[in-house]
């Protein structure tokens, strides 16, 4: 004890210092109990978990379970309004689509997009779950989660716009089925989708948010809507790949429903290098491709549909979370459509300064050849070839993926070989794609973005 000037009796500076750490330390204590508690619960209203009608509400509590790093898990760009909905929309119907994971994770997040809408987007229930089963639209057991947009179960997507969820705690296995479900009762103007899902999901009447028997989702349907991404909590990857390109890339011709575009057989050897412990990035990959997709020029419309690289590289690569590389794969359209070899060029230069900019590698195809093909010529060949020119010299990428040499034919270098050729010359097969994907030099992910070219 210390007597104070007062005449009262104090408390040494000592036992003052042991006593405030005494109270830091229970007010820590506390605070991991509170949290703990929290995390016990599934976020559903009442102490006991259940709704009001007495059964168990899907969990949906936005705090992640787990540290990690936020990587996309599946996205697929946005590319115009759904024909058929411009008055209507999906009024009154649940949407459950499915899309295929390329990271696992603890917790997930998704986004919508009205950009293609005419009018507000009003979402009043939105959902995500584990598929119990390839090309099912049911939800494996327990996985059923609410989904919300700042703390509410609904949200309002203003035409143009787009929202991201809150996250929700959900393991997410990796190389899994994913069903995302959104309904909406009001009409919306067009829906913006993605048309070549090469995907099956399905749709059902009235609000089926939550059901996970799938049994009303009655009618299947090859296009993804509103979706664009799902990005995940991870501890399994520490970055994302973005694929970036045209039908090639977005998978046309592959088998419909198997997951055989070749930035899903790219993600499969990335996973297997990584599990067999080679010296190789953990990185997720996704996939941005749009068939049609020009680097230069977007169709028609308001806003332009299919937009152009140059035009929606800022949303589909830099939007994306803690992207490390993009390998871009553009201008065989433009090429189809009468552009200039140096207007090609320069377009993919735009893009690999926009990358560099953030800290973001990028890695560029050759264009692949396109002989027999309805719209092929001589002069587009040429412009092809001195495309190709130029991605070689090193002066376009930070590194190259010689796609044109890898699948082309040995005895005519202005068409595919026939064991990679779709039958169209111009997309390649399942096995072709798979070819793709291990030309891919997996070295030339690591390392930093280069000074200069």
């Amino acid at each position: 004890m210390t007597k104070r000037r007062d005449g009262g009796v104090g408390v040494s500076p000592t036992k003052q210092r042991a006593l405030l750490s005494a109270i830091i330390t229970l007010i820590a204590v506390l605070s991991v109990c509170i949290y703990v508690g929290a995390a016990a619960g599934d976020g559903s209203p009442g102490d006991d978990g259940k709704n009001s009608s007495g059964a168990r509400s899907p969990h949906n509590s936005a705090a992640p379970a787990s540290a990690g790093s936020w990587v996309g898990a599946w996205a697929a760009a946005p590319v115009g309004g759904e024909a058929g909905t411009e008055q209507t929309g999906m009024a009154g119907r649940s949407v459950r689509n499915v899309v295929h994971t390329s990271a696992g994770g603890t917790s997930a997040r998704i986004t919508l997009s009205n950009l293609y809408g005419q009018a507000p987007l009003t979402l009043t229930h939105a959902s995500i779950a584990v598929a119990a089963g390839h090309d099912s639209s049911a939800a494996a057991k327990g996985t059923m989660r609410r989904l919300t947009f700042g703390g509410a179960t609904s949200v309002t997507v203003p035409a143009g716009q787009q929202t991201l969820s809150d996250a929700v705690r959900l393991q997410v296995p990796q190389g899994a089925d994913l069903l995302v479900t959104t309904y909406s009762p009001t009409a919306s103007g067009p829906v913006t989708y993605h048309p070549y899902a090469r995907q099956i999901s399905y749709l059902a009447d009235g609000d089926r948010t939550e059901d996970a028997t799938g049994t009303p989702y009655r009618e299947r349907t090859a296009i993804w809507r509103y979706l664009t991404a799902v990005d995940v909590l991870s501890s399994q990857a520490d970055g994302t790949v973005v694929a970036f390109g045209d039908s090639i890339t977005d998978g046309s011709t592959s088998t419909e429903s198997a997951n055989r575009r070749w930035p899903d057989a790219f993600s499969q050897r990335l996973r297997a290098a990584v599990a067999a412990g080679q010296d190789v990035p953990r990185y997720s990959v996704v996939n941005e491709g749009i068939s049609g997709n020009q680097i230069l020029t977007g169709k028609a419309g308001r806003p332009v549909e299919n937009q152009s690289g140059l035009d929606r590289f800022t949303r589909d690569v830099l939007g994306r979370p803690n992207v490390k590389v993009v390998v871009v794969d553009l201008g065989v359209n433009d090429t189809l459509h009468g552009a200039r070899a140096d207007h090609i060029l320069t377009g993919l230069r735009t893009l690999v300064r926009q990358a560099h900019a953030h800290g973001i590698k990028v890695v560029g195809a050759t264009l692949m050849p396109f002989g027999g093909y309805p719209r092929f010529s001589a002069a587009r060949e040429v412009v092809r070839q001195q495309v190709n020119a130029g991605i070689r010299s090193g002066t376009v990428y930070d590194a190259v993926v010689d796609f044109d040499k890898a699948l082309r034919d040995p005895y005519d270098a202005r068409r595919l070989a026939s064991e990679y050729d779709s039958g169209d010359h111009l997309h390649p097969s399942d096995r072709g794609y798979r070819q793709m994907a291990r030309t891919v030099d997996l070295a030339d992910l690591k390392g930093a973005v280069p000074a200069q070219l």
